[in-house]
């Protein structure tokens, strides 16, 4: 496995790997890898030749007040675990080498509406465009035949494969399921941050989304039911600081009033300093 942190051998790489015939997949991470990027490494290289992994914390997707400063990194750690999983090429640059005019001075974005104004994009104003951008960038330097991508950033999804829509990209985006402990926590590289009560706290959101689960298995399709049981369930829990509970489209991700035959239910809530993310997509199953 190879280690690349310059822009020009990547591009080096990669042309070199096309010119052989050779199908390449791209997995984006920011790093502090856990078995959910190893999950998407290991499908990405069963699918492609060759399978390149980016860690790289973007500065562009961090709001002022957020944890772009602390955010774990490991890139000793994280080469071991990618090339145990397959991955032939890391590229991890510096900052400044994926924008050497000093990301607040960039000119150029990519910016989707409409579904970056909801969700994590309602509470975090400009994140949907750092995400966007880099995305893009990453897709121009590794020229992959698809992208993977998991389902615990289901909105990120959702995004990435309206840009890809709408920018006649040709990529194909490949979704991964969450990837969870044995207790049911959606596996994040921010869990490190959490103390043990607030660990403890954190399976709160798993388990509500079993109870929602359970709800519409069962029949109910009201939105509103949905979204106030699982709030019961979460204020519950005392260390619990709701962000959001949407019941949504899964493609537009407005809200859904009544849920047919498909909706996403996305959470968000802060345990002490530390925001979580999880989801279920549910369908129905009655549906062919």
């Amino acid at each position: 496995m190879k280690i690349v942190k310059r822009v020009d051998e990547l591009r080096a790489l990669i042309r070199t790997a096309k010119c052989e015939g050779k199908s390449v997949g791209l997995v984006p991470t920011m790093g502090y890898l856990h078995e959910g990027h190893l999950s998407l490494m290991r499908q990405a290289k069963a699918e492609q030749d060759i399978v390149v992994s980016s860690i790289f914390v973007n500065p562009l997707q961090f709001g002022a007040n957020e944890d772009y400063a602390v955010y774990p990194r490991d890139l000793e750690r994280d080469s071991k675990l990618a090339a145990g999983a397959g991955v032939d090429i890391v590229f991890a640059p510096a900052v400044d080498e994926m924008y050497p005019q000093g990301f607040q001075n960039i000119k150029t974005f990519v910016d989707l509406i409409e579904i970056t104004d909801k969700l994590c994009g309602a509470v975090r104003p400009g994140h949907f465009r750092g995400v966007a951008t880099v995305v893009t960038k990453l897709f121009n330097l590794v020229c992959p035949d698809a992208a993977y991508f998991g389902q615990k950033d289901a909105q990120q999804v959702i995004v990435i494969k309206q840009m890809v829509t709408d920018l006649n990209m040709n990529i194909k985006i490949v979704t991964v399921p969450i990837v969870r402990e044995a207790d049911g926590l959606a596996m994040s590289s921010r869990n490190v941050y959490l103390q043990p009560e607030e660990r403890q706290a954190a399976l709160v959101l798993s388990k509500s989304l079993k109870v929602a689960d359970d709800l519409l298995n069962n029949g109910e399709k009201n939105a509103v039911v949905i979204k106030q049981t699982i709030e019961g369930i979460i204020k519950a829990e005392p260390l619990a600081d709701i962000d959001y509970i949407g019941v949504c489209d899964t493609v537009t991700l407005e809200d859904l009033e009544q849920v047919e035959d498909k909706a996403l239910i996305a959470l968000a809530v802060k345990f002490g300093k530390t925001r979580l993310i999880d989801n279920i997509i549910w369908e129905d199953k009655d549906v062919s």
